[in-house]
Order: C-alpha cells, then sequence, then structure tokens
C-alpha cells in the first residue's frame, strides 16, 4: 500500500516537473518544475527504501528514507490538492491528489510506527522543517504572489508631422507617427490594435456662453469618449469618424526593452467641413509571462453576417457599433493549471462606427462567450492572463492654417 501511494505520487510529480521545468514562462515557474523533480525522485528512492525496511534490511538508515520519502509526498500531496480544488476544473485530479493525500497520511503513519531509527533527531528535524518551509515559500510565490507581482506597462506615443498638400492644392495629408515602447522586463502578445482620426466641427459663439451651456456639454462627458472641454465661445460638437485602421499585426509581440514603430497618413479635401481633427491609438497585450498565445489570431465573422457571434457583440452591433471578430486558443503559464482548467480563447473584438474605433478583448471557455462576467471575474482574468489596454489621444491638430492655403 505505501509502495504503491508513492510510485502513484511519483509519476505525475514527475510528468508536472518536466513540464514546468522545460516549458515555464518564468524562473519561479522553472524553479517549480525543478522542485517537482527533485520531490518525485525523493518518492521513487523512498518506495525503493519500503522495500529494504520491511524485507530485506539491507540498509539501516531505510526506515528514515522511507519516513524522508512519505512525508515528502503528503506535504506536496496536499498542496497540489489545495491548488487543483481552488484554481482546477476537472474533477479527476482533485479526486486523485485527494486520495493520494489520504494515502500519504496512512503512510507517514505506518512507517512511523515501526520505531524508525532517526540518527541526529534535531539536524533531521531541522532539515525536514527547513525544505518544508521552502518548497511551501516556493510554491506560494508561484502561485499567489508572483501572478499580482511586477506590474508593467508599455506606453504608446502619438506625434504628427507636417501637414503636405496635392499638387491640386484640393487636399492635404496628415502624417502620424504611432511608437510603442516596452521599457519593462516583460515581453507582450498584440491581441489587437487600432488607429483612428475623428473631425470636429468647432464654430465660435459671438458672446459668452451661458451657464446652463457648459452644464449640457458637462452632462454628454458620460456618454462619450471624446470630453470636449467647457468653453467659453467654443462650440464643440460630436466627433465623426474620419479614418480607422489596425497599426500592427495581431498574435506579434513586443519583447522587453523594444520599440515598435509605424506611420500612418490620414488624407482630407481642402473643403472639409471640419475645423479640428483628433487621433486615437490604442493596444490590447497580454504578457508573456502569463499566458501562451497559439498562433494564428484567426478571424472568426463580422457581426453583421450569419455566422454566430458573442452576445455582447451583437448587442453592440444593434446600438450601432459593427465588429470583426477574432479568437485564438491560450495556454496556461503552468503545467497543472494546463491539464486541470478547461481550454481557454481570446476573443477580439475590432469595433467601429460613427463613434470612433476601438479593441475589445476577453477570454473565455469555448461556449461561454456570450456570458457576461462580473466585475469580480472580470479582475481575476485580467489578472491572471495579464492582459492590457493601452490607449493615447486625443492628440489633436486644428485645420484652419491648412485650409487656408487653398
Amino acid at each position: 500500500m505505501i509502495v504503491l501511494v508513492l510510485l502513484l505520487t511519483t509519476l505525475p510529480l514527475a510528468y508536472l516537473g518536466r513540464e514546468d521545468f522545460v516549458h515555464g514562462l518564468t524562473f519561479p515557474s522553472r524553479l517549480t518544475g525543478a522542485v517537482l523533480l527533485a520531490i518525485s525522485f525523493t518518492t521513487l528512492v523512498g518506495a525503493a527504501a519500503v522495500l529494504d525496511h520491511w524485507i530485506r534490511q539491507s540498509f539501516p538508515y531505510s526506515g528514515l528514507v522511507a519516513l524522508i520519502g512519505t512525508f515528502a509526498a503528503l506535504l506536496t500531496n496536499a498542496m497540489l490538492l489545495a491548488q487543483t480544488v481552488k484554481d482546477g476544473e476537472s474533477a479527476t485530479y482533485p479526486a486523485l491528489f485527494s486520495v493520494l493525500t489520504a494515502g500519504s497520511v496512512y503512510a507517514v503513519f505506518a512507517v512511523w510506527r515501526t520505531s524508525v531509527v532517526i540518527p541526529a533527531p534535531k539536524r533531521v528535524a531541522a532539515a525536514v522543517i527547513v525544505s518544508s518551509v521552502i518548497a511551501t515559500a516556493n510554491f506560494g510565490y508561484q502561485n499567489l504572489f508572483q501572478p499580482y507581482q511586477r506590474q508593467t506597462q508599455p506606453l504608446i506615443t502619438v506625434s504628427m508631422g507636417k501637414p503636405v498638400l496635392s499638387k491640386d492644392r484640393t487636399a492635404f495629408a496628415v502624417p502620424v507617427d504611432i511608437t510603442l515602447r516596452n521599457h519593462g522586463d516583460v515581453g507582450f502578445y498584440v491581441l489587437g490594435t487600432e488607429f483612428h482620426a475623428m473631425g470636429k466641427k468647432v464654430p465660435l459663439s459671438p458672446k459668452d456662453r451661458l451657464r446652463q451651456q457648459w452644464r449640457t456639454d458637462a452632462e454628454q462627458w458620460p456618454n462619450s469618449l471624446d470630453m470636449n472641454p467647457l468653453s467659453r465661445r467654443e462650440i464643440h460638437q460630436p466627433g465623426e469618424l474620419v479614418e480607422a485602421k489596425p497599426w500592427m499585426p495581431d498574435g506579434i509581440w513586443v519583447e522587453s526593452n523594444d520599440t515598435y514603430a509605424t506611420r500612418v497618413v490620414v488624407q482630407l479635401p481642402m473643403n472639409t467641413p471640419y475645423d479640428q481633427v483628433a487621433f486615437y491609438a490604442t493596444a490590447s497585450l497580454a504578457r508573456k509571462d502569463r499566458l501562451v498565445l497559439e498562433p494564428p489570431i484567426g478571424f472568426v465573422a463580422y457581426s453583421w453576417g450569419r455566422e454566430k457571434v458573442p452576445g455582447w457583440v451583437k448587442r453592440q452591433q444593434r446600438s450601432g457599433h459593427d465588429s470583426l471578430v477574432y479568437r485564438a486558443r491560450v495556454h496556461e503559464s503552468n503545467a497543472l493549471d494546463e491539464h486541470t482548467r478547461e481550454a481557454r480563447f481570446v476573443i477580439v473584438s475590432w469595433q467601429f462606427g460613427t463613434h470612433g474605433a476601438s479593441v475589445q478583448t476577453s477570454v473565455t471557455r469555448k461556449g461561454e462567450e456570450s456570458r457576461i462576467f462580473t466585475p469580480e471575474e472580470t479582475r481575476e482574468v485580467v489578472s491572471r492572463y495579464g492582459l492590457i489596454n493601452l490607449t493615447t489621444g486625443p492628440v489633436e491638430r486644428t485645420l484652419w492654417d491648412i485650409k487656408k492655403q487653398r
């Protein structure tokens, strides 16, 4: 019975340990893999020691080795049971580690009852306590502290170049440079990006505007992504979409201390009715130390088509926001979660309309794309997978000096 418990403990520990040691996304993850491999070797040696302790008795300290092996199995199985109950979604692994934990308790008690000879018991007890503390601390650091630490965020900058007139002086072009700088020590997957330009009409009032008009302007702030300033003479009207496009390929990544730069050109006729143009650039990213993105991020459907799309995309479609929907498989950051949690997919919705453009992402199980998450569930998903939304803008440009050159 004891040998069976130790051997059944050795197999999953060796498998999970090798996966983390070879494919871990972070150093703590690989360290956890090394610890699991070491414990699996300890339980394997402990199984051999149990046989010698009960049968051959050729090694005087086989009982001590058996006790150490069974105690290591108990400690590890208990921690893995706690982790699978907390985050796991498969009933198989909690059941397995529950049986192994109960079996390990019996194994420790059975070996201890044989009056194991412990040379220098204080030293052995100290070694067991220290190793247990190290194992527990590493487990807690990897699964509790580390995922919520090291917050880092790249920076997007948008700058405008000098407008250029066409040869016939009937149109002009405004070059816009977009730069993404990752100054942190963590790489990021690019899930989706968008750049859009909004045209604005800003007529001037012949006299000072009243206080009630300021209040009316302020009342529009909660209903718009672009909060126009309260002005004594300027009469800001809702912006209208002039141009929108992605500015980075989906699915690529930006490594630590890396920079990505691109230029887009916005063209307008000289007789454009707008007085100002505002530029925005956004990016939806995921940390490379929190998930593995399985390429490609493939196109799934148009929100206005007949294909099945998430319910929240359909609701936005009915309110005038069209979307292009993309999807890709993601994998967990460690072997235990990868095998105990159901498959996850990242859903990327590239939205556009008269209001502007935006990118929204979510990570869900297949079949749950339409479910509306609670704020607590959203925060948990964002934290677990390191989802980050970057936004810059508005960067505004007055068009009067260009239009007068006609």
